[in-house]
């Protein structure tokens, strides 16, 4: 767990389409976050034959990757799990078999090493996302397109 008895740092990971992704982000004790790392892999060399999102090998690269982008996450971040306090994943919208690898992937991180998991909507994470980097009070408006919602 955190050393400051104030700060919060999360593992978050993403894998509701064709990118494979986790950071670490620490909240700190007066309310400002620090994106310690993001580590993203892109499949878009694996899709392009297909002309769009394969769902099928979308999910099976996100289970061949997702072991290796939390490990660089971690390590880019330069933390253990001991410090983690808590696991967060990616569980709707988006293509169930990613989704499933994400959020399972996570869940067994967060039992082992006994920490909360927090479901986050994709949805509600593009429009919150803004507030990670800038002091945006609520309430706001905000335009948000993305993917086939």
């Amino acid at each position: 767990m955190s050393k400051a008895s104030d700060n919060i740092t999360i593992l978050g990971i993403e894998t509701s389409c064709d990118e494979t992704a986790a950071a670490i982000i620490t909240r700190l004790s007066d309310g400002s976050s620090n994106i310690r790392s993001n580590v993203v892999l892109s499949q878009l060399q694996d899709h392009a034959p297909y002309g769009g999102v394969v769902p099928e090998i979308a999910a099976r690269a996100h289970l061949s990757n997702l072991d290796t982008i939390i490990e660089r996450a971690m390590k880019a971040a330069r933390v253990n799990w001991d410090q983690l306090d808590a696991i967060a994943a990616t569980a709707g919208p988006g293509l169930i078999g990613g989704l499933l690898v994400g959020t399972m992937t996570a869940r067994a991180i967060a039992h082992a090493r006994r920490r909360p998991f927090i479901a986050i909507n994709h949805l509600e994470g593009h429009a919150l996302t803004p507030r990670l980097t800038n002091a945006i009070a609520f309430p706001y408006l905000t335009l948000l397109v993305s993917g086939g919602h």
